[in-house]
């Protein structure tokens, strides 16, 4: 099953989490199919960037299921999905 879920990245203590798309038999930060988007919680107001909507779409066409954390980060931002 294909997964739209949170790979981390960053160093100790500064977080930056990339949007992939994964098997989700696969590690956390395991190989993936697609980045799409990555999130900064850091920042004084979290950022999202580089988030495709057009390509999240068209993996959920294709049965990916978005994980629940990825869900409610587009959600505060406003993409809607």
């Amino acid at each position: 099953m294909i997964k739209i879920r949170l790979a981390r990245g960053g160093r100790i203590h500064k977080p930056v989490y990339t949007i992939v798309a994964t098997d989700s038999r696969n590690a956390r930060n395991g190989g993936f199919l697609e980045k799409l988007g990555q999130y900064a919680p850091l920042n004084n107001e979290a950022v999202l960037q580089g988030v495709n909507p057009e390509r999240i779409t068209a993996w959920i066409k294709l049965g990916a299921e978005m994980s629940p954390t990825v869900r409610t980060i587009l959600k505060k931002n406003n993409i809607a999905v």
